[in-house]
């Protein structure tokens, strides 16, 4: 056998260093056919994050009605904005059991992001007997007031055929109950 001269033989290890670099450089590169694969697979459109707002926020409000309408009929002393109460926390429930159904069929969990409701609560719990009626049914009324103009919203923003039979489900009655409470608050002034 022959033996390379040096020379010859540190030429061939930098060209095979050189090769092996290039090589190792071109591999860590993604690939564009799998960086479009990617992007379309977590790709959300408009129409989507619309939807996923819708939910997270028609469950939010939902809650907070159901809450304040619990510390309703447990505090108040009018007959009245009890069976109120009742009644707006049968028709929540409904709502938010609709909701959640159909942000699980869409693979969206549903968490209590924005708890700035939890002020009101606090106002509820703190109100005296003589202030309670008023607030309840300002925070109540201000709460329907922002479930319907989302329901509004969302049924101008979305083509989902489910979503839109929820909102024309819901809102007639969420205009009842609200028509309700702001007569039952002007009656109390």
């Amino acid at each position: 056998m022959k033996a390379i001269p040096p020379l010859k033989a540190t030429y061939l290890k930098v060209f095979f260093l050189f090769v092996l670099v290039v090589c190792i450089t071109s591999c860590r590169k993604i690939n564009p056919i799998e960086n479009t694969l990617k992007n379309q697979a977590f790709a959300k459109n408009d129409r989507e994050e619309t939807e996923v707002f819708f939910f997270i926020s028609a469950a939010n409000i939902s809650k907070s009605i159901i809450s304040k309408s619990q510390i309703a009929q447990q505090k108040s002393s009018d007959v009245i904005v009890q069976e109120l109460s009742k009644r707006i926390e049968i028709e929540e429930n409904q709502l938010l059991q609709e909701v959640t159904k159909m942000a699980t069929s869409k693979l969206i969990v549903i968490t209590e992001i924005n708890a700035m409701h939890k002020r009101d609560l606090y106002n509820l719990i703190d109100a005296s007997n003589k202030d309670f009626n008023s607030i309840y049914l300002d925070a109540t009324t201000e709460a329907l007031c922002d479930q319907i103009e989302l329901l509004e919203t969302i049924s101008k923003e979305t083509n989902d055929k489910q979503i839109l039979e929820l909102v024309l489900r819901f809102l007639p009655e969420q205009y009842k109950l609200l028509r309700e409470t702001e007569r039952i608050k002007k009656q109390n002034e």
